[in-house]
């Protein structure tokens, strides 16, 4: 379970979400003009919809203006939106998209992170805590043709609920690193299973999380990308068999596909399979 002490605030975690997003490589979609009237029309049809058929006051109206400029001036607009909507833009892309299931990113993905090998340990603290996991698999094509030196970008919680980059007291690239998979597309990574932890609840998200009364947790779960030359990436989270939240994640991300069941190794460490299908770009 995630524990206050030197929990990350939502300010800082959304200041270190808003910096990373900012550094990361995009670019800026150029999209007609027809586009967007089409979409940012539908938008303001179901924010009147939703004022008319809930009878909105504007005492009510003037509380969401102010919980709206809350929000961009804590700088939480990436925690919001990948906690609130990311999904249903997965679910729209996952439509055209065959292979392995994909998931949401959400606003704790570092770039840049240290290149492993195919048999590799995460970078850790010499006491990381945590039950220690051997995750291996293999790269395919649809085919069934092994990807040799696919990237397997892959981070995840500590045992406390905490990121590397987005909390106190952790060092930089804990839990994160980039492993290339060997000539047969194989890989095995050995790291810490991950805890279910709560968003940062102190700013604004938090206040309406609390107004209605939800809950702010997440299950537990491991992030991957996974890229390959020629190939489409794969953004998608794997979740752990009988955890906490795991029918009721706050941000709808889970799927039964993506839903992992450790066992014990002869090493007795757990260990868990699990092969990733790209498909051609």
């Amino acid at each position: 379970m995630t524990t206050t002490e030197h929990a990350p605030t939502a300010a800082g975690s959304g200041s270190s979400a808003s910096e990373a997003f900012r550094a990361a490589a995009r670019e800026t979609a150029s999209v007609p003009a027809e586009r967007v009237d089409a979409v940012a029309r539908a938008v303001l049809r179901g924010v009147h919809q939703a004022i008319r058929e809930h009878d909105v006051t504007y005492p009510e109206f003037q509380a969401a203006k102010q919980w709206l400029m809350d929000v961009g001036e804590g700088g939480e607009w990436p925690l919001f939106l990948d906690v609130f909507v990311e999904h249903v833009v997965e679910e729209v892309a996952a439509r055209s998209q065959d292979g392995t299931k994909g998931s949401i990113q959400g606003p704790y993905y570092l770039p840049d992170q240290e290149t492993l090998p195919w048999q590799t340990k995460l970078p850790m603290r010499p006491d990381e805590k945590g039950e220690p996991l051997v995750f291996a698999g293999q790269v395919r094509d649809l085919d069934g043709t092994p990807v040799a030196g696919a990237e397997l970008d892959i981070w995840h919680a500590d045992d406390d609920g905490y990121y590397s980059g987005f909390a106190p007291d952790i060092p930089a690239g804990n839990l994160r690193g980039v492993v290339v998979s060997d000539g047969q597309g194989r890989f095995e990574i050995t790291t810490v299973q991950p805890a279910p932890y709560q968003i940062p609840t102190d700013g604004p998200t938090g206040k309406l999380i609390a107004a209605a009364a939800w809950h702010a947790w997440r299950p537990a779960h491991l992030h991957l990308m996974v890229r390959a030359p020629g190939h489409r990436t794969i953004t998608t989270q794997l979740y752990f068999q009988g955890g906490e939240w795991l029918d009721s994640d706050v941000a709808e991300a889970t799927k039964p596909e993506l839903v992992l069941d450790p066992g014990p190794r002869e090493d007795g460490r757990l260990g868990v399979t699990y092969d990733f299908v790209l498909e051609r770009a």
